[in-house]
């Protein structure tokens, strides 16, 4: 089978606490761990997008429009959905499975990955990424 799970790879979650939202593959464990013996990934995504900035916003307000919430997780490779985009991010030094361990290194993962998305975002590179999934419910015909 063809390895297409690798890491920066962006994907949407599909179920937990954080369904629906974009994050990139940072490790993957292909035949998993002793904890868990499946398939899963360290993931980093959005918990909160950026809101949408317009000219006439002053720069107060678009450096508060421009901020980005970010989480760290394993994720189980049935709950993921990979897309076709890639997002060229260095979080392999920041996030690691060991950073997950204990409360104050998942905050401080979590605070330098939010810093690293939010330039990632102020370079206008990505634009896919940062933005909401749209849900588009069609009617059946009647």
């Amino acid at each position: 089978m063809v390895k297409f799970l690798k890491p920066n790879k962006a994907v949407i979650l599909l179920q937990g606490r954080y369904a629906g939202r974009k994050a990139v593959i940072v490790k993957s464990f292909d035949d998993g761990t002793r904890e868990r013996a499946y398939g899963h990934c360290l993931v980093a995504g959005i918990k909160k997008y950026p809101g949408k900035v317009i000219r006439k916003d002053s720069a107060k307000k678009t450096a508060k429009k421009s901020r980005v919430k970010a989480f760290v997780k394993l994720v189980n490779y049935q709950h993921l959905m990979p897309t076709r985009y890639t997002l060229d991010v260095d979080l392999k030094d920041v996030v690691s499975a060991d950073s997950l361990q204990s409360k104050d290194k998942k905050v401080t993962a979590c605070k330098e990955t939010k810093k690293r998305l939010e330039e990632r975002f102020k370079t206008g590179k990505n634009r896919w990424f940062f933005t909401k999934l749209r849900l588009i419910v069609g009617r059946i015909g009647l």
